[in-house]
């Protein structure tokens, strides 16, 4: 590590330590960094997005940024996963069906508000940045993924999906779909859109 940089870490720590007793600094911060990393993201796009400015507009650091998260890309897909982890998880309905399709509509009005730009900016910048993709892949994608796997597997303990289902495939069909309409074709991204794929698809696993 760079000598300013652990010249700041223990400076960080010696004013930890002079801090009084209550709510712990260090959530407060990394909280603070995320909201700073969204709002930046939104105004400058990842290219131009500094770990200096990030840190300066929350308030810290560098060292403090450094602490939770390796580079950039880890702290940009966190601060969007962070940012709709509540939205995106998957309800538990009795029904599959509905259960994806809520679900699915959730990941609609998060693609057509302001963090979709964030979304499209992971998606084509990873492209060219291995790291990015993975990151987004890692930190966004995997832990819907897992939530998704759980919510097909309690449809087939149900008898509503075959047992033999196989669940990336149903899966990249039904969320394919989605990215495709929002990165080519940027229309006609709607819950009967939703409707429409969750049907089409369902239709074809129970068979």
């Amino acid at each position: 590590m760079p000598q300013t940089y652990a010249a700041e870490l223990a400076q960080e720590k010696i004013s930890a330590n002079r801090r009084t007793p209550g709510r712990p600094r260090s959530e407060d911060a990394r909280k603070a960094i995320l909201r700073s990393t969204l709002r930046l993201l939104q105004e400058t796009g990842f290219p131009d997005l500094s770990i200096e400015a990030i840190a300066a507009d929350a308030d810290v650091g560098k060292a403090t940024v450094y602490r939770w998260w390796p580079n950039k890309a880890a702290l940009v897909a966190d601060a969007f996963s962070s940012s709709a982890d509540e939205e995106l998880r998957f309800p538990n309905t009795g029904s599959v069906r509905d259960d994806v399709s809520i679900q699915m509509k959730h990941l609609v009005r998060v693609l057509r508000g302001r963090r979709g730009r964030i979304v499209a900016a992971l998606i084509g910048g990873g492209q060219s940045d291995p790291e990015l993709i993975q990151a987004f892949r890692d930190r966004f994608m995997m832990p819907r993924r897992q939530e998704a796997y759980e919510t097909l597997r309690r449809g087939i303990s149900r008898g509503e999906l075959p047992a033999d289902l196989d669940l990336d495939l149903t899966l990249d069909t039904l969320y394919g779909a989605l990215y495709m309409r929002f990165l080519i074709r940027q229309s006609g991204l709607t819950e009967e859109y939703v409707d429409e794929v969750v049907g089409l698809v369902m239709n074809g696993a129970e068979r």
